[in-house]
C-alpha cells in the first residue's frame, strides 16, 4: 500500500495511526538511491511517498534562507532560487528526479561539497514528524542564522534515512550565484598526475574553486560510445584520444577577468609541469554544461551496458590508484567491466562494476565484491559510504566498522525516538 499525503499534518496522522497498529512505515522520496533505503522488505509495511508534500514557501532576501517541503525535485528548487539570483548549493546528476528531503535524510553530497560544505552545513532549520505524529519545529521558520540554544537535533535526522522520523520541510542557506563559471577539461595521463593537478588547482585557483572530478578511461571509453549513439553532435571528447583519467574543474567567482586569468594561468602551469597532456578551456557557460553532460552520462552509459554492481566510498586521495588496481586485480577471472569516477576533491569515489549484457544480479559475484570492496576500503582507512547512505544493502557490514559502544548508542537513539521501531524498518542498523 502506499500513501500521498500533501501537508504534515496528514503525515502526523499516517504516521499516529500505524504507531498505535505497529505498522513499517517506508518514506519514500524521488526514488533515486542505491541502497535500497526507499524499497519496502515486508508485506505489512506501507510506502509513504512525499512527493505530494512540494511546495516551495520562498527564500528569504538577503539571508538566502529558501523554505520548502521535502518533496520538492531538486532541480526545481535550482530554478526557484535562481530567479532571485541565488544558488542551491546541493547538485546532483539526479536533481531532475530527486527530492530535497530524500537527499537531507541519506546527507547526499555532490559535485560542490568542497565548495560549499554538507547538508549539515547548510541546513538551517528542519520540520520533523517523529513516528508516533509528535511535529517538531527545528528552526523550520527562522528569521536570523545564527540559533545556540540547545542540543541541536536536527542534525540527528540528516542521514538517518527515515529511520527516526520524516522530514517534512527545510529551510536551506543557499549562497548567490556567482556572476562567473568557469571550466576546464584536462587530460592525465596518471593517477599521479590527477593527484599533483588537484594539488595545483587548490594552490593557484584558491576561492574560486568550486568541483573537481574525474573520470576514467574504462568509463570515458563508454561515456563516449554511448554518446556517438544518443548525442551524435557531442559524440566525442574534446581530446585527440581518450585518456586514461578525464578531470573536469570548475572554478564559481564574482570577477568574470580575473577568474578567467587565474583559470588560463593554472592549466598553462599544469601543462609546463607536464601534469596534463590535453585539455580544452570552457569558452562560455553553454560549453560548461557541455563538459558536465560528459561527467553526468557516466551512470546512464555503464547501465546501458549491462547489470552494475555499484559502490560510494570514500578513500584518500592518494589511495584511489592502489584501490582500483586491487579491485581489477582480483576481478580478472571475472568477465567484469570496472569503471571509475567521482568527486576525487572529497575523496569520494564511485565504483562501477558491470557485468556486460546481463540483466539481474548474481549472487555469487555480489558477495565476492561486497567482500572484496569491504575489506579494500577498511584497509586504507576509508568509508563504505560517502553519499549514498547504508539503506538496506549496506547495513550489514555496519559491525566491522564500528565499534560495540557507537553502535549501542545508535540502537539507543533509535529506541528513543522509535520504540515500536517502524520507521524505515530493516535500515541502517545491523538487522
Amino acid at each position: 500500500m502506499i500513501v500521498r499525503p500533501k501537508t504534515t499534518l496528514e503525515v502526523s496522522n499516517i504516521l499516529k495511526y500505524c504507531h498505535h497498529r505497529n505498522i513499517g512505515v517506508v518514506p519514500q522520496g524521488g526514488n533515486t538511491g542505491l541502497v535500497g533505503g526507499s524499497v519496502s522488505k515486508e508485506s505489512n509495511e506501507i510506502i509513504l511517498s512525499l512527493e505530494g508534500l512540494s511546495t516551495i514557501y520562498g527564500l528569504d532576501l538577503p539571508t538566502g534562507i529558501l523554505r520548502a517541503q521535502s518533496g520538492c525535485i531538486l532541480e526545481d528548487l535550482h530554478t526557484y532560487a535562481a530567479g532571485y539570483d541565488y544558488l542551491v548549493p546541493l547538485d546532483l546528476g539526479s536533481k531532475g528526479t530527486c527530492q530535497i528531503g530524500g537527499n537531507l535524510s541519506t546527507n547526499a553530497g555532490g559535485s560542490y561539497y568542497y565548495r560549499y560544505g554538507s547538508l549539515h552545513a547548510t541546513t538551517v532549520g528542519l520540520e520533523v514528524v517523529l513516528p508516533d505524529g509528535t511535529i517538531l519545529n527545528l528552526g523550520y521558520d527562522p528569521s536570523h542564522l545564527k540559533d545556540n540554544t540547545g542540543y541541536h537535533l536536527k542534525h540527528l535526522f540528516i542521514g538517518a534515512e527515515g529511520t527516526l522520523g520524516i522530514i517534512t520541510g527545510v529551510a536551506l542557506l543557499c549562497p548567490r550565484r556567482p556572476s562567473y563559471r568557469g571550466a576546464t577539461l584536462l587530460a592525465c595521463h596518471s593517477y599521479e598526475q590527477v593527484y599533483e593537478t588537484l594539488a595545483l588547482a587548490k594552490s593557484q585557483l584558491g576561492e574560486i574553486l568550486a568541483a573537481f572530478e574525474f573520470m576514467d578511461k574504462a568509463v570515458l571509453t563508454i561515456v563516449t560510445d554511448r554518446m556517438k549513439t544518443t548525442s551524435p553532435l557531442d559524440g566525442t571528447l574534446p581530446f585527440s584520444t581518450i585518456p586514461n583519467y578525464a578531470i573536469l574543474v570548475e572554478t564559481h567567482g564574482s570577477s568574470e577577468e580575473h577568474d578567467q586569468i587565474k583559470l588560463q594561468q593554472f592549466v598553462e602551469t599544469a601543462f609546463e609541469q607536464g601534469l596534463v597532456r590535453d585539455g580544452t578551456i570552457a569558452q562560455n557557460l553553454r560549453q560548461v554544461q557541455d563538459f558536465w553532460k560528459i561527467r553526468e552520462s557516466c551512470n546512464p552509459s555503464v547501465a546501458s551496458r549491462g547489470y552494475v554492481y555499484k559502490y560510494d566510498v570514500s578513500l584518500p586521495i592518494q589511495q584511489f590508484e592502489h584501490f582500483i588496481q586491487d579491485i581489477q586485480t582480483q576481478l580478472e577471472e571475472e568477465d567484469a567491466i570496472s569503471t571509475n569516477w567521482g568527486h576525487v576533491i572529497d575523496g569520494n569515489l564511485h565504483l562501477n562494476v558491470i557485468i556486460p549484457g546481463q540483466k539481474e544480479r548474481d549472487d555469487n559475484l555480489y558477495y565476492k565484491l561486497e567482500d572484496i570492496v569491504i575489506r579494500g576500503v577498511m584497509n586504507i582507512g576509508g568509508s563504505i559510504s560517502a553519499e549514498h547512505g547504508l539503506g538496506q544493502y549496506k547495513n550489514i557490514h555496519l559491525a566491522k566498522i564500528k565499534d560495540v559502544a557507537t553502535l549501542k548508542m545508535m540502537q539507543q537513539v533509535k529506541n528513543l525516538f522509535d520504540p515500536h521501531g517502524i520507521m524505515n524498518p530493516g535500515k541502517v542498523l545491523p538487522p
